[in-house]
């Protein structure tokens, strides 16, 4: 697909979106425009192919693909939901507190919770009873892929159920203004009332939240269509009523409010059909052709801006790694100092046998850069 191609559909996406959240059944005159292959590639990019096919099937348009994808996520809500619900129970038994996070909450406010396809189970948990709840997860049939590595334990269970466990927000880092505006985040949470161990945020501090983390990916690899059509549907839910005299003060701490701002506005443009400006085309097309997860051409363009254009720093910044990091991802090596000098082509030897495809891209992207 040319990259014209892949814009054109993404806006085709975003035009169907906007029929769903309207409760619109799509004209004929543009679903004839549609090919619905180049479609499903853009949807399946951003992970909007659930909401994409309730636009098509309104307007009786069946696509096998689409088809499978909505009957995926409903699948998926239905597993997550009974897994998730098994293991609060257990830590309601074991006076953990807990904190469902991101996609878990920002589903309600869909029109149907099957429509914001969710990948993982995000949760933040009471940090002092990690082990506890490494436990729990093992007693409940689910499996150890990564403990004590980074913000967050993740735990599989077949066929789908992905959950990840979060002691912080962001990684550890004090120079960082996110990690650091968040690292206490426990001390303003607030009790829920159905359950002992529960934890919610106030209104206005999840959409503090979901916007650092969704600037935090925009700002490394880039982030796609869904967080646009998240902030959209958060706002239309909570617009009226959040303080945003408090948001205002707040998103200045983050030093996010210029992004917050344009991503707001851009969103209730897109999604509300009104003519959107050459500021905000622009931004939308960061967001379209950098997918959910980003991309590498993004992360390294991004990356070497914050090492003031050099090319040279942002490598040696990919290569040799901060204590900190080594403490946490490479212990051996951190304990074993001795071996310090050898992490580096650990790394690299490891990076390109597990992800091989990733490095040589990185690598690629690297070399074709003019500066």
């Amino acid at each position: 697909m040319t990259k014209h191609d892949y814009k054109q559909h993404a806006y085709y996406m975003i035009y169907l979106i906007r029929c769903v959240l309207h409760d619109q059944i799509p004209k004929k005159e543009k679903l004839d425009k549609i090919d619905l292959s180049k479609l499903y590639e853009v949807a399946e990019n951003h992970s909007l192919t659930a909401i994409t096919a309730y636009a098509l099937e309104s307007a009786r348009v069946v696509d096998e693909r689409f088809t499978q994808a909505k009957a995926k996520a409903i699948r998926k809500v239905l597993l997550h939901d009974i897994e998730r619900t098994k293991v609060f129970a257990e830590f309601e038994n074991a006076r953990i507190w807990y904190v469902p996070l991101k996609g878990i909450i920002l589903r309600e406010y869909y029109p149907k919770i099957s429509m914001r396809q969710m990948t993982d189970n995000d949760i933040l948990i009471d940090m002092t009873r990690q082990n506890d709840i490494r436990d729990i997860m093992v007693l409940c049939g689910f499996s150890v892929q990564s403990f004590e590595k980074s913000k967050h334990d993740v735990y599989f269970k077949e066929p789908v159920c992905n959950f990840q466990m979060h002691i912080s927000l962001f990684e550890a880092d004090n120079k960082d203004p996110l990690y650091n505006y968040f690292k206490d985040i426990d001390k303003r949470l607030l009790k829920d009332s159905d359950s002992k161990y529960g934890r919610h945020f106030t209104d206005e501090d999840f959409y503090l939240y979901i916007k650092a983390h969704e600037y935090k990916h925009f700002s490394s690899s880039g982030t796609g269509l869904r967080n646009l059509v998240d902030t959209y549907i958060y706002i239309k839910q909570f617009g009226k009523t959040l303080d945003w005299k408090y948001l205002s003060v707040e998103f200045e701490r983050l030093g996010i409010m210029d992004y917050e701002k344009e991503t707001r506005d851009l969103s209730l443009d897109l999604f509300n059909g009104r003519h959107l400006s050459d500021t905000e085309k622009n931004l939308l097309d960061y967001f379209i052709f950098s997918g959910t997860y980003g991309n590498i051409e993004n992360m390294v363009n991004n990356r070497v801006a914050d090492n003031n254009g050099s090319k040279l720093r942002y490598i040696l910044s990919r290569v040799f790694i901060s204590p900190e990091i080594a403490q946490k991802r490479y212990p051996f090596f951190y304990k074993h100092k001795i071996f310090m000098p050898l992490l580096p082509f650990y790394r690299i030897g490891k990076g390109l046998i597990k992800n091989r495809t990733k490095v040589l891209n990185e690598i690629k992207t690297v070399i074709k850069m003019k500066r």
